[in-house]
């Protein structure tokens, strides 16, 4: 795992090459992408099995086979132990706990001149959710897409989620049962994606898609953009550590935050910053202890050795600098007092606060989406919420007399873009 420092000459270089990542603009993927999604507009679902035959060696022969009924998922829930079922409820709960608290609510105001104006808040119809599945199935990702979707109001939720070999977690059977989605689809890929996007003879075109997936689907996502609205291109994993070198701090709990975004794939990245020195050293020391026992170890060194890194800087103000410029997908703040710390970081996708706050408690059950900006995305844009599902239409109502003045104005700025027909249609109203 590479040290830097920057006090170091070639520090800013080092870093940028670090942080460079390109999800989704290599040539030959977007082909492959580009290809499957016009089958699958031309021929619907019979490439859909065909692909999913194919690529996921699923035994299915019909369309029908790949659907999995209502009944299905309710059993998947009762059947779990009864701590896994408690545990799965409780971060429910508190999922949607959180989410209730973003919903928006439609507005209007009278003006001066007795015109009505407002906006509008409108759930989306019908949106898709893709879960990841193959290597590794995550009932937290169900839980944390198809449940925000259900407090703004969404009517339909369709799931997607490949299942290699016909083989599915019950968990996330049981989470998808949990979050009230309405229609599963064990599908995956470019092909799931675009079936969500333009609709097949068995499976029901979206208003939007949202969830993480492999380059495939980051890439048939970009390319449906625009006929679907999408969440975002989700790039690798990320985490940022910040700590101090403060008395409270134990090397081996960062060491173990660090690993636990490590030991999602080999392209995660895990970054720590310190201004320490000393305490550099223990957490790169207390990272190879760790590594000896994991059982992921190969897939967190690597992910490490290629785009992981241990950070020195001078003090708090280079470290809060680094930080926005990174702007990281989840920032531990591993301080005394992380408060002091909060109005200086302008980007990032999740912030935890504090030495008892885990990145790992936020992927699973504190309550906020775990769906968030990678790659740099948090300095533009915010995790997946409510308000991802939701949509607004301006309310203009103008009274005659209201209408008066304002259609005035209009005219006049309708003629000065040379717009006659527009300055007309707001004289008649005055004149």
């Amino acid at each position: 795992m590479r040290q830097l420092s920057t006090q170091d000459a070639s520090f800013d270089s080092e870093l940028t090459q670090l942080l460079a990542f390109e999800t989704v603009n290599d040539a030959d993927l977007l082909k492959t992408v580009d290809d499957i999604i016009a089958r699958v507009r031309h021929d619907g679902d019979s490439v859909v099995l065909a692909l999913t035959q194919q690529f996921d060696q699923h035994p299915a022969t019909t369309m029908q086979e790949l659907e999995l009924s209502k009944e299905s998922l309710a059993e998947a829930f009762a059947n779990l132990d009864e701590k896994v079922k408690t545990a799965l409820t409780t971060a429910a709960t508190r999922v949607q706990t959180f989410h209730e608290r973003q919903v928006q609510e439609t507005w209007q105001y009278e003006d001066e001149l007795g015109n009505r104006l407002g906006q509008k808040v409108t759930p989306l119809d019908r949106v898709g959710i893709y879960v990841p599945g193959g290597l590794a199935s995550y009932p937290s990702s169900v839980l944390m897409n198809a449940i925000p979707a259900k407090v703004a109001g969404v009517n339909e939720v369709i799931m997607v989620v490949p299942a290699p070999k016909g083989i599915l977690n019950p968990l996330v059977l049981a989470a998808a049962h949990l979050a009230q989605v309405d229609r599963v689809f064990t599908i995956g890929g470019a092909q799931a994606v675009a079936a969500l996007a333009y609709g097949t003879e068995t499976i029901p075109a979206v208003d939007k898609i949202t969830g993480p997936g492999n380059k495939y689907v980051a890439a048939a996502k970009r390319a449906v953009f625009g006929q679907v609205g999408i969440d975002m291109i989700a790039g690798p994993s990320e985490v940022l550590v910040y700590a101090e070198g403060e008395a409270q701090d134990r090397a081996d709990w960062l060491a173990m935050d660090l690993l636990s975004q490590a030991e999602h794939d080999r392209i995660a990245q895990a970054i720590f910053v310190t201004t320490s020195e000393q305490q550099l050293a223990e957490v790169a020391a207390e990272i190879e202890k760790a590594l000896a026992e994991l059982p992921k170890a190969d897939i967190a060194r690597d992910s490490l050795k290629n785009r992981g890194a241990l950070i020195l800087v001078k003090d708090r103000a280079e470290g809060l600098a680094l930080i926005n410029r990174i702007a990281p997908e989840h920032l531990e703040l591993s301080v005394d007092n992380p408060d002091a710390l909060l109005s200086d970081i302008r980007h990032a996708g999740a912030i935890f606060m504090g030495r008892h706050t885990p990145e790992a408690i936020g992927d699973y059950c504190a309550g906020p989406n775990h769906v968030l900006p990678t790659s740099g995305t948090a300095r533009f844009s915010s995790p997946l919420g409510v308000y991802d599902f939701q949509k607004k239409s301006s309310i203009i109502y103008c009274s005659e007399a209201g209408s008066k003045p304002l259609a005035e104005t209009a005219d006049i700025l309708a003629q000065r873009e040379d717009l006659e027909a527009h300055a007309r249609s707001a004289r008649y109203r005055y004149q």
